[in-house]
């Protein structure tokens, strides 16, 4: 069982409750980046350092996953991999996507790209509360004890 993290956009906050949670529960994290990130030393903490480049960290993860694994993306297309792959995926507002849903949520994101494209939907997602952080530790807390058992 092992927890990566598509770390590049992923909210500090969640971060740090992924490093704690590595330490308290002895799960592997790794951050997987194309830049350089400051993790704690712990030898349940990690980060694999990739190139600069459009989709070479999704890639990096989608390679290093394995089944039982969690990846923690807010990026559809790679939670769509990695569910392929056999692992899970969490984005940081809390929502765990598996085979269940996963292709759903795909399509509603790709409509929701081509209304974008086409200017029919401006702006971006709404900004990270305090709810998004609570609803993701309760979504890893679930998935971490049903994982360990």
């Amino acid at each position: 069982m092992h927890i990566w993290v598509d770390a590049d956009a992923c909210p500090g906050q969640i971060k740090e409750l992924l490093f704690r949670t590595a330490k308290r529960r002895e799960i592997n994290v790794t951050l997987v980046a194309n830049q350089a990130m400051h993790t704690p030393k712990s030898e349940f903490i990690g980060s694999v350092l990739v190139p600069p480049g459009m989709n070479v960290a999704d890639r990096r993860i989608v390679e290093l996953v394995e089944p039982g694994d969690l990846v923690i993306t807010a990026d559809i297309p790679l939670a769509a991999d990695v569910v392929a792959a056999g692992g899970q995926a969490l984005n940081p507002r809390g929502e765990l996507y598996t085979n269940a849903n996963v292709g759903e949520r795909l399509a509603v994101r790709n409509m929701l790209d081509e209304m974008r494209g086409g200017g029919e939907i401006t702006g971006g997602p709404p900004q990270f509360t305090a709810k998004d952080r609570q609803a993701f530790a309760n979504q890893l807390d679930r998935w971490v004890t049903k994982a360990q058992t």
